[in-house]
């Protein structure tokens, strides 16, 4: 397990340093401003009076913004998260657009910056190379005479990107978390999920599958292959093979099932038929390691016996295929055009892609992401907002720490190794103590695919040149200008780019009980993740190790039964159900990261009344900040695909279903038997 995502707790003094902290205002200072007049930080005219808050609070609170908002025509969904990135672009495109103005030194990140950008917008000349970027790559495929050439090419194409059906990623070993290790994991497929592929009873899924057959018939055509249809024919069949032997989502959350340690040498007993030296040898493991880590064992196995019995022509069309679909964004507008209308409008439902700017910008951020955000963080985050929130957060796992010991459900040994736990806790607030180094990329004005190949491969070599080496505990996962934040188990680390620090998650003009509901409950998200059914399994060192008791394990799958069983009665759509097992450990961080946040609050308060402010009390507020930050719209094909991928589960079911399980909410909105959001108290489940 890699990394979790998204959205945490607090003790005494927080109320004084969040919203009662000086403004970042240029001159101001915490003795001589004044008092700033705090606001609620609610959007009160999004709130739909039709609705009680006692039968629907996502609803109730964003009832008129679900009803007047309009999904932008390039997305395929809109609400929190997507506004303030969208919001965030123009500033990204400011520090880009004068990196490309600027006539820099050769070798600077800001020439870099902006020839990477200026080589994707200059739509000119992308037009007149047509496919010819990408002529080196498939005349490599064409050349390939026996199947004993297969595994070096597809090692080679791990490197440039590409989605084969057997990748890498480098992380600490689960097990010694001293050392890196390279995982093996299963890939390959063009759609989202192998129900794509297997689902034979639901048409949507069908319809889609279908499309993507047309998708890579004219992707072939594009790229000049005269048998482009039957091609396409021999490439689905392939992937579904693929999708058939690939394991599911909810098995895949299992970290002890997914650590399957396997010397190099006894690959080939493992997974028989397929040649991993000259694979190990193309992707540079060999010399470097002496065992990896084998996800999903039965797959890799399967995948060897698939890759013995697949026709060359078939490997070779599939190759052409990937090849040209992972690359298609910087080659002419056909390409383009046509990889959206498949991943954008079929599988997303956007009716239109994004402005070329705004796609020129993600561009650059792949390529140099923190190199742009070194710069944004410059002009966009100010040093005295970074110093607020690492005392939020502090006093969040202070919370944390005094929650723990309150536990009925946790016996007083695992008490003591969750503090242990919680006290290796690493937060990193807005941006790294230590930049990356690009000095390896070799930008071109002229030259985008070159661009995008290269800047893959430094960060490839980046990746794997850390086999061998010491941890690096500075190194982010996320850049600063990133609209998200997370737990890595395997470095005890929680995580909070700069972006994400901003109304509605963070707001410094805001009363307390908003930014509690909002900021507080994302960090105490994060922090949960430590503790939910999959980083639990993980100690205070970031290793696998159980350090729970047998009665610790039988309470907490209990309550974690109730809440699979609580989201997966969720339906968005007509026919799709949330996965209350694939979104369990979202659910728990949810659960738990509102719940110690509103603790934290009253901890805050010293026992005075918090103020009324709009006609809401404080913890009215604090409710309201937790279900405003999920205010969200989705396009139907994205909620299927969100439903069907998505460790998260839909947003009005994160705020309502996190809701239901709070005791404060029902006191702060006087929910009562016969009401919509009501659950006995038997039935709430109760974590921390």
């Amino acid at each position: 397990m890699k990394k979790q995502y998204l959205l945490s707790a607090l003790t005494l003094a927080l109320v004084a340093s969040v919203a009662n902290a000086e403004t970042t205002a240029a001159g101001a200072s915490a003795k001589s401003a004044k008092a700033p007049v705090l606001s609620a930080g609610i959007a009160t005219e999004f709130i739909e009076p039709s609705v009680r808050p006692q039968d629907d609070f996502f609803e109730y609170l964003n009832g008129k913004w679900l009803k007047n908002t309009e999904i932008p025509a390039d997305k395929s969904s809109w609400g929190s998260f997507a506004k303030l990135r969208d919001d965030t672009l123009p500033q990204l495109r400011t520090i880009i657009e004068r990196a490309a103005a600027e006539k820099s030194a050769a070798g600077t990140d800001t020439q870099k910056i902006g020839d990477f950008y200026a080589s994707y917008m200059d739509e000119a000349r992308l037009e007149q190379l047509g496919i010819s970027p990408l002529n080196a790559e498939l005349a490599k495929i064409a050349a390939v005479k026996d199947k004993s050439e297969l595994p070096a090419l597809l090692a080679r194409y791990v490197k440039l990107g590409l989605d084969v059906p057997v990748v890498f990623y480098i992380h600490q070993d689960a097990k010694d978390s001293t050392k890196y290790v390279a995982d093996l994991y299963q890939a390959g497929l063009g759609m989202p999920d192998r129900d794509y592929y297997l689902k034979t009873d639901d048409a949507k899924l069908a319809d889609a599958r279908a499309k993507y057959g047309q998708h890579i018939e004219k992707m072939l055509s594009l790229a000049g292959d005269k048998n482009a249809a039957a091609n396409a024919k021999a490439i689905l069949a392939f992937e579904t093979e693929i999708a058939r032997v690939q394991w599911t989502k909810v098995e895949n959350r299992d970290p002890v099932k997914t650590y399957n340690k396997v010397e190099l040498s006894k690959l080939a007993e493992l997974a028989p038929g397929f040649d991993w030296k000259s694979w190990m040898d193309g992707a540079g493991i060999s010399g470097k390691a002496s065992y990896v880590i084998v996800s999903q064992p039965t797959y890799l196995k399967g995948f060897a016996q698939l890759a013995g019995k697949t026709p060359l022509d078939t490997w070779k069309a599939y190759l052409q295929m990937h090849l040209v679909d992972a690359y298609a964004s910087y080659l002419s507008k056909a390409f383009v055009d046509q990889r959206f209308a498949f991943y954008g409008t079929t599988l997303s439902g956007a009716p239109q892609n994004e402005p070329r700017w705004k796609r020129g910008v993600g561009v650059v951020e792949r390529g140099l992401g923190e190199a742009v955000g070194k710069q944004y963080v410059k002009e966009h985050f100010p040093a005295e907002r970074k110093a607020r929130m690492e005392k939020l957060v502090a006093n969040l796992l202070a919370a944390y720490k005094d929650s723990i010991d309150t536990l009925d459900w946790m016996s007083p040994a695992t008490k003591k190794e969750a503090q242990a736990k919680l006290a290796k806790f690493t937060p990193k607030i807005g941006y790294p103590n230590k930049w990356k180094d690009y000095s390896a990329l070799s930008v071109k004005r002229d030259d985008l695919v070159g661009n995008v190949m290269r800047s893959r491969e430094v960060e490839y070599n980046r990746e794997l040149n850390k086999l061998g080496k010491p941890i690096d505990r500075d190194e982010w996962g996320m850049t600063p200008q990133t609209v998200n934040a997370y737990y890595n188990p395997e470095l005890n680390e929680i995580v909070f780019p700069a972006s994400i620090l901003q109304p509605p998650f963070f707001d410094a003009n805001a009363d307390d009980a908003v930014n509690y509901g909002g900021i507080g409950a994302v960090i105490g998200h994060e922090i949960s993740h430590g503790f939910d059914d999959q980083g639990a399994q993980y100690d205070g060192n970031g290793n696998l190790r159980d350090w729970w008791s047998p009665s610790d394990h039988k309470n907490f799958k209990a309550k974690a039964k109730m809440l699979v069983d609580q989201y997966s009665a969720y339906s968005p759509l007509p026919g799709y159900k949330v996965n209350g097992e694939l979104t369990l450990g979202e659910n728990i961080a949810d659960n738990s990261g509102l719940a110690i946040a509103a603790k934290a609050y009253k901890i805050s308060l010293k026992g005075k009344k918090a103020p009324v402010i709009n006609g809401f009390t404080g913890e009215q507020r604090l409710y309201m900040g937790w279900a405003q930050v999920w205010r969200t719209k989705m396009r139907e094909p994205a909620q299927i695909a969100q439903v069907k991928t998505d460790p998260h589960a839909p947003g009005q079911f994160r705020a309502n279903g996190t809701l239901k399980n709070q005791p404060g909410f029902y006191e702060a909105f006087k929910v009562k038997q016969g009401d919509k959001m009501y659950l006995a108290p038997k039935d709430r489940v109760i974590i921390w």
